[in-house]
């Protein structure tokens, strides 16, 4: 007589634990990215004698302040998706529903990197 046994399969569960030193340490160093962008604004706001548009419009007419300047938007839309990824996955239970605000959220921040790319191109 054999014996038939069923191993029934643990329940797959959609969580973000899997992502931690990975994501905190892209966090840090998308911070270290804005605050060297800030410090190089501030710096060049101090150090101009022109305070006015036209010393902006000079800044960001350059071409390595503009790279500079989408770099660090794509480090904040990055910094910004860990964040906001994080909260679904923390505090939104329904998976339809944490999925449509996860692709909303992707939407919205590559509308607004396409968004910041024109305008640093336009000056």
């Amino acid at each position: 007589m054999s014996k038939t046994v069923k191993f029934i399969a643990p329940r797959r569960v959609t969580t973000g634990a899997h992502y931690g030193t990975r994501d905190w340490l892209a966090q840090r160093l998308t911070a270290l990215l804005m605050l060297a962008y800030f410090v190089v604004l501030l710096a060049s706001y101090s150090l101009s004698s022109a305070h006015g548009y036209e010393a902006w419009a000079g800044l960001f007419a350059q071409n390595w302040f503009k790279l500079f300047s989408v770099a660090v938007f794509v480090g904040l839309a990055y910094h910004a998706w860990i964040g906001v990824r994080d909260i679904w996955m923390d505090y939104v239970k329904p998976l339809k529903l944490r999925i449509l605000l996860h692709l909303f959220s992707i939407a919205w921040l590559i509308a607004c990197l396409v968004w910041v790319i024109q305008i640093l191109w336009r000056v």
